[in-house]
This record gives C-alpha cells, sequence and structure tokens, in this order.
C-alpha cells in the first residue's frame, strides 16, 4: 500500500523492491524542506522493512527532480539559524540514502537540477532516459554547492569536469553525463537491475557498500560549511534570487569604484 509523507510530497511503495516518488509533479518534483526532513524516517522504516533495493524517481516523465522548491527561500534561508538548519536536512538525508544498507537507484526521467543531482549521486546507481538533462546551477542564484555534494560529485566525474559543471551551471544531455561518469546507464530498464540486485545476497551487497563508502568518504574541513552557508548570506544570493523570480538576467558585476 502507498503511504504519502511532507503533504504528499513522497510517495512510498514499500516492498522488497521499494519505491520512494517525488510527488510534486507541477512544480517538476522540487523538494521543500518537510522532505528532506521526513527522508531519514523513511530510510528507517525501509531497513526495518529488509528492503532489499531502493528506486527513487519523481512522479511524471518531464522532471527527476528540478532541485530546492525556491518559493521556500525567503523561509529557509531567512536567518542563519534557519539556513543551517535547512542545509542540515538536505546533507542528513542524503547521507542516509547514501548509507542505507541496500542498494539504491535513481531512475531519472527529465530534468535532474541542483539538489535533485544531489539527491541522485547520493543513490549507487544512476539510471536515466535518453532525453533526461542535467545541471547544477548554484552559481547562478549566487551560491556555491554544498561541500557533501561538491565531493559527491567530484567523486563521480573527476576534480576538472565537477569544476566545468558547478562554475558554469551549464546543462548537460544524458549521452554527455553517461560519458563523463555523472549516470551510469542510459536507457535502460530501472526496475530490471533492481531484480537483478535482489535476487544477490543482501549480507554481501550491505558488506560491499559499507566497504566502498568507507574507503571513499572523505574528512570534510569543516570551514567549508562555513564557507557554504555563508553565500546565503551575501547580496548576490538576493541578486540571484531576485532575478529568478523576475524572469532576468541577474547582474553580478559592479561598476568600478
Amino acid at each position: 500500500m502507498t503511504e504519502t509523507y511532507a503533504d504528499e510530497g513522497l510517495m512510498l511503495e514499500p516492498g522488497s523492491i521499494a519505491r520512494l516518488i517525488l510527488n510534486r509533479p507541477d512544480r517538476r518534483n522540487a523538494m521543500t524542506a518537510a522532505m528532506w526532513a521526513v527522508i531519514p524516517e523513511i530510510c528507517d522504516r525501509l531497513a526495518q522493512d529488509g528492503t532489499r533495493v531502493l528506486i527513487v524517481t519523481g512522479a511524471g516523465d518531464k522532471a527527476f527532480c528540478a532541485g530546492a522548491d525556491i518559493s521556500e527561500f525567503e523561509t529557509v534561508y531567512g536567518t542563519p539559524e534557519a539556513t543551517a538548519a535547512y542545509n542540515g536536512y538536505v546533507r542528513t538525508a542524503q547521507a542516509r540514502l547514501r548509507d542505507l544498507a541496500c542498494p539504491t537507484i535513481a531512475d531519472v526521467r527529465g530534468v535532474c537540477y541542483g539538489g535533485g543531482c544531489g539527491l541522485a549521486l547520493a543513490c549507487d546507481f544512476r539510471v536515466a532516459s535518453a532525453d533526461s538533462t542535467f545541471a547544477i546551477t548554484p552559481a547562478k542564484l549566487g551560491l556555491a554547492y554544498s561541500p557533501s555534494d561538491t565531493w559527491q560529485l567530484i567523486e563521480k566525474v573527476g576534480m576538472p569536469r565537477a569544476k566545468d559543471l558547478l562554475l558554469t551551471g551549464r546543462a548537460v544531455t544524458a549521452a554527455e553525463a553517461l560519458r563523463i561518469g555523472l549516470i551510469d546507464r542510459l536507457d535502460e530498464d530501472a526496475t530490471a537491475l533492481a531484480e537483478h540486485l535482489a535476487n544477490l545476497a543482501p549480507s554481501a551487497l550491505s558488506a560491499i557498500k559499507a566497504i566502498s563508502n568507507g574507503l571513499s568518504e572523505p574528512s570534510l574541513r569543516p570551514d567549508l560549511q562555513a564557507v557554504f552557508e555563508a553565500t546565503f548570506a551575501g547580496p548576490e544570493f538576493r541578486e540571484g534570487y531576485s532575478a529568478f523570480l523576475e524572469k532576468r538576467r541577474p547582474n553580478f558585476r559592479k561598476d568600478p569604484e
């Protein structure tokens, strides 16, 4: 039986192969603070159920996830305390998803931007349809990408390509995403992959995940989180956010003194 969370923003179809569905197609499945905050609870439920594989996907075919819900920005980034709390929700949700004992698959169809990329990168596999597009666009809003998300991106595509994606904010096709390592499979059936994984020994898969994650996870410098969060308090974010709402190009250039 399908369960709903965060005002129906998330739907969970429990089972041996479970599905977590981002259920806001009218907002291109953008993530709210409540959605991020409840993911650890969902992960606890999956662990208790003995779920063999989790598929994370978006409702509809036009978007996996367009990132954060920008309509919440004034609230979640209104004060330094709110900023730290919201970023903590995101960081904890992605860490819990990454550390699930069972394999996880991001089944991407359509747009996968910003925090949506972070969510997909937290999964063990990323399967995308040929019409999917990927972009990491915080710089266009006057923001940085979080240290944990940046590390996940570098781990998948390498430092030079990660800098390219982050500094330019450009969109890449699914074909390019496959070539650079941002996704693992193109136009393949996520359910078929899940069924294959579900037939393997769960304790072995769990051990492989724990070892792999333990060997690759870095010790992030604590000051980097402060550098990231400081961008939310700056004038460039206010300009980028205003420009987005007004559907215009942001002006980040200052006139010379």
